[in-house]
């Protein structure tokens, strides 16, 4: 295929004075060290290390080129505001870095959008459902950097779980209805228990607590893709995950503005990832057999990763999908 155009840029404002966001940025990456890479950069950075490991040409952020040719089509991973930045000319495949939902813009009738892609099913259908205008969607997640990822060599005496904290909503009802009675199912079991929370760490700090369980309590509502329960699928870690299923529930949308469901934690996913559960009730129904499962070694998770969401794997099927749009429009 011929060379592709990339676009992603992060939304950097200013806060108390015109161009304060520059000094802001220095002074936080002295006080907390290099920046992480937040869940839409990394759609973008596993995209173009998938590039490179398929030889496909590609640049990032050319707009100059734009200008000069119109028969180009940008790539818009992400931020929202990129759009704005295009040429008039210029057609757009634009995702997976979408909005929450499609009224946090209205930018939805452009007529240059010729393509969006979400980066799972769930967000497919909602769009489908809420979006004003009739915009063809296509479904695509980012492959895993399974070289990174991979199974440490670290030797379990006994089963030892990571409990994974990404509860955003209702934080308070679910922490003593949901995580505090896990941890004291675990802790009767006299089970060892590591604690990571979303937001609260470093990537090499999730690295090596990875490095050091058999398994994983995955406490999330919702996901549209999901790094960080792949990311340990990808290294052999089986999870338990918690899958309430339902609606939708940012409290910005539900109930009043957007009613949709069915949505999952855990998009991609087999049986040879792990178990799932609904609510506590079915966790201490399930957490026996399957910690039995956990030490006869009945799942292989990173067995799903490799023939599911390695990063060659997922270039080439963006680049499947770049060429079916070009096919429907020649």
């Amino acid at each position: 295929m011929s060379k592709l155009y990339v676009y992603y840029e992060e939304l950097e404002t200013d806060r108390w004075f015109k161009y304060d966001r520059f000094p802001r940025s220095l002074i936080r990456r002295f006080i907390r060290g290099p920046k992480q890479i937040s869940g839409v950069e990394r759609w973008f950075v596993n995209f173009l290390s998938g590039l490179k490991e398929i030889g496909q040409d590609y640049e990032v952020n050319n707009f100059k080129i734009l200008k000069k040719n119109k028969d180009i089509i940008a790539l818009v991973f992400g931020r929202p505001h990129l759009l704005e930045k295009l040429p008039d000319h210029t057609r757009i495949i634009y995702g997976p870095g979408l909005p929450s939902h499609p009224s946090e813009n209205s930018f939805w009738n452009n007529q240059n959008l010729i393509h969006l892609i979400a980066p799972c099913r769930w967000m497919k259908e909602m769009f489908e459902q809420d979006l004003s205008t009739n915009i063809p969607i296509s479904v695509w997640p980012s492959g895993i950097e399974t070289d990174k990822w991979k199974p440490s060599n670290y030797k379990l005496n006994k089963t030892r779980v990571l409990v994974y904290d990404k509860i955003r909503w209702d934080r308070d009802e679910l922490v003593a209805n949901l995580l505090e009675p896990i941890l004291d199912t675990l802790a009767e079991r006299s089970i060892e228990v590591d604690y990571i929370k979303y937001g609260s760490y470093k990537e090499i700090d999730y690295l090596k607590k990875l490095d050091q369980v058999s398994t994983m309590i995955f406490l999330c509502e919702h996901e549209t893709q999901g790094f960080a329960y792949l990311q340990a699928l990808s290294k052999n870690i089986p999870i338990f995950a918690w899958d309430r299923q339902g609606y939708w529930q940012d409290p910005k949308f539900f109930p009043k503005t957007v009613q949709f469901k069915e949505v999952t934690s855990v998009p991609y996913w087999s049986n040879l990832c792990g178990d799932k559960f609904k609510n506590i009730t079915e966790f201490n129904l399930k957490i026996n057999d399957f910690l039995t499962n956990i030490e006869e070694k009945k799942f292989q998770p990173r067995t799903y990763i490799l023939n599911n969401l390695t990063l060659s794997k997922q270039a080439d099927d963006y680049l499947n999908i770049v060429n079916k749009i070009i096919d429907s429009k020649s």
